[in-house]
C-alpha cells in the first residue's frame, strides 16, 4: 500500500521554531517499510523560517492559529492538499496531539475530499479515542497506544479483506484499535505493549518528505527506552501503566553509529522520559561510549531524584552537554499535590551537583496549578532565583485529558471532560477544557492572573537573557560549533528571534 503519513501544522503555522523530527512517525514509517510497503512521511510543522522561539509566550499566538486554522487558502493548507493529492496515498495516518487536534481534524477532512481512508493515533487519541470517534466523521480508524504492530495489522486486514464481511472479522481481532462498521463505532480491546524494542526497526529518517531541511543535530533524536514509572499529576503518563522497557546498550549504540554515518550527527538528544532512571544502565552505556571512542555530545531528560556525582561525572566523561528536569514550584504543598515525589531539598542538592560537574542544566517551572495561590507562584520565582539554573524553563498549567490535575480540576470545577468538533476549532487550546475561560483557578479572579502571568513569564525571560547564562549556553555547544559552523548561523537566528 501506498501511506502517507502526517504531522500536523501547529508551531510552523504561528511562526514558531519547531525542533527534530516527528520520531513516532519514524518508528511507525520503519516497520510499515520493513513490509514493503511505499511510505512518505509529510512533516507539515518543520518551519524553516521561525520568527519566534520565546515559548513562554507561545499561548499569545494561539489566536492567530485559530485564525489560520480557517484560512483555507493558507499556503500551508494549499501545499498539503497539493502533498496528499500528488502522493495519491491509499492511507493516511495523522498523528494527534491535543494542543494541535484541530489541524488533525482538518487533514483529515482534507484526506476526505481526495476520499482517502484516515487512520489516528498519539497521545490525544489514547486518551481520548471516545470522544474523537463520535466528534470528527472524516476519522476511519484510531490507533491507541503504540502504533507500530496495530497499524501494521490494520493495513493487512485492509489488503487482504476481501469483502466486507471478511475485513469486519478482520477489524475485530485488531486490539488497539477503534472503527465505524455499518454506522456503529467499534472499540476493540486494548493492545499489549511490546515486549522487545530491539525488534523493531530504527526510525526511517529517510523516508521524510524534504529531509534536506533537517540538519544533522534535527537527526540526533533517540529514544532509549519508553515509558514512565512515576504518576506526576500534571503528565498524562497514565498510558504507560507506570513501567518502563528499555533498548539494549548494543541497540542504542548501533542507531547512534548509523546516525553518524549518515547524517555526521555529533550532538544527540535523547528524549526518553527520564533518562538514569536505570543508574545502572546509564554507566554501562557511558562506558560503552567511552571504550569505543564514539565522540558525540548529547542531551537528555531526568529527575533530580535520580542524579549523583559518580554518575554525572561519568555522564560528562561520556559527551552529556545538556540535563533538563522538572523542578515544577518552588511550593512543597503544591509539589506534593503534583505527586512529583521530590522535594525542594532534592532540587538544591541537584543543582549544587550540575554546577560542581559543570553540565548545563534546564529546570522546567510551571504555574497556574489548581489551588495555587499567589503567594505559592512567588515562591516558584524565588525559587528558580535560587537554584540558578543555566536555562529557566517556564510554563502556564493547561489542564490535558488522563492526568490527575485533570481530575482535581473538574471536582474542583474548573474543568470539563467533553469537548465538541466546533470547540476545537474555536476554542484557543490554552482553553480547551476550561468550563470558563474567565476562571481557570480557583484563588484569584482572571485579571489578578493575567497581571501575576506578565510578571512572572517577564521576570524568567530577564533571567535567561542574562549575559553569564547566554555564554554559558554557547560553551556547551561549543564543540559542535567548531564541527559545523551551519549550526552556530542557525542558532543565532534563533536567538534574535527569542530576545
Amino acid at each position: 500500500m501506498k501511506i502517507l503519513l502526517i504531522d500536523p501544522p501547529f508551531y510552523r503555522l504561528i511562526g514558531y521554531y519547531n525542533r527534530y523530527f516527528p520520531i513516532s512517525l519514524a518508528c511507525l514509517a520503519g516497520v510499515l517499510q520493513k513490509e514493503g510497503h511505499k511510505i512518505l512521511i509529510y512533516d507539515a510543522d518543520c518551519n524553516i523560517h521561525p520568527s519566534k522561539m520565546e515559548f513562554s509566550y507561545l499561548e499569545d499566538s494561539y489566536p492567530l492559529y485559530l485564525r489560520l486554522l480557517k484560512d483555507d487558502n493558507h499556503p500551508i493548507w494549499k501545499e498539503t492538499r497539493e502533498i496528499i493529492h500528488n502522493f495519491n496515498p491509499d492511507l493516511v495516518g495523522i498523528t494527534v496531539w491535543t494542543t494541535f487536534t484541530a489541524s488533525a481534524f482538518k487533514i483529515a477532512s482534507i484526506c476526505k475530499d481526495e476520499n482517502i481512508q484516515v487512520v489516528m493515533g498519539g497521545p490525544h487519541i489514547s486518551l481520548k479515542w471516545d470522544e474523537v470517534m463520535k466528534i470528527c466523521p472524516d476519522v476511519d480508524f484510531l490507533v491507541k497506544g503504540e502504533g507500530e504492530e496495530a497499524f501494521l495489522e490494520l493495513v493487512k486486514s485492509i489488503e487482504e479483506g476481501r469483502t466486507s464481511e471478511e475485513k469486519d472479522e478482520l477489524f475485530r481481532n485488531i486490539k488497539g484499535i477503534s472503527y465505524r462498521w455499518n454506522g456503529k463505532i467499534i472499540h476493540n480491546p486494548p493492545r499489549e505493549f511490546i515486549k522487545n524494542l530491539d525488534s523493531l526497526p530504527f526510525p526511517a529518517r529517510d523516508l521524510f518528505l524534504n529531509k534536506n531541511l533537517y540538519n544533522s543535530e534535527d537527526m540526533g533524536l533517540i529514544m532509549t527506552s519508553r515509558g514512565c514509572p512515576y504518576n506526576c499529576a500534571f503528565c498524562a503518563t497514565s498510558i504507560w501503566k507506570r513501567k518502563v522497557r528499555y533498548r539494549s546498550v548494543d541497540n542504542v549504540i548501533r542507531e547512534i553509529k548509523l546516525i553518524i554515518d549518515t547524517y555526521g550527527t555529533r550532538q544527540f538528544t535523547f528524549k526518553d522520559d527520564s533518562f538514569t532512571v536505570n543508574r545502572k544502565r546509564i554507566l554501562e552505556f557511558c562506558d560503552r561510549l567511552i571504550e569505543e571512542n564514539i565522540r558525540i555530545n548529547w542531551e537528555c531528560n531526568t529527575r533530580v531524584d535520580h542524579v549523583d556525582e559518580e554518575l554525572l561525572w561519568k555522564m560528562k566523561a561520556a559527551g552529556c552537554n545538556g540535563i533538563k528536569v522538572g523542578i515544577e514550584t518552588g511550593s512543597e504543598r503544591v509539589l506534593k499535590l503534583m505527586n512529583k515525589r521530590t522535594t525542594l531539598s532534592q532540587c538544591r542538592e541537584a543543582a549544587k551537583l550540575f554546577k560542581k560537574v559543570g553540565i548545563y542544566w534546564t529546570g522546567y517551572f510551571m504555574m497556574c496549578i489548581p489551588s495555587e495561590t499567589k503567594e505559592e507562584v512567588y515562591q516558584t520565582l524565588n525559587f528558580m532565583k535560587e537554584l540558578k539554573p543555566d536555562f529557566a524553563s517556564f510554563s502556564v498549567y493547561e489542564p490535558y485529558p488522563g492526568t490527575a490535575l485533570f481530575k482535581i480540576g473538574i471536582e474542583r470545577g474548573l474543568i470539563q471532560n467533553e469537548r465538541t468538533l466546533e470547540d476545537y476549532y474555536n476554542i484557543l487550546p490554552k482553553y480547551y477544557y476550561f468550563k470558563d475561560i474567565m476562571r481557570r483557578i480557583d484563588t484569584m479572579d482572571n485579571e489578578e492572573l493575567k497581571e501575576l502571568e506578565f510578571e512572572i513569564k517577564k521576570a524568567f525571560h530577564k533571567y535567561n537573557m542574562s549575559f553569564l547564562r547566554l555564554m554559558k549556553r554557547a560553551l556547551s555547544r561549543s564543540k559542535l560549533y567548531i564541527r559545523e559552523p551551519k549550526i552556530l548561523w542557525d542558532d543565532l537566528k534563533k536567538f534574535w528571534s527569542w530576545k
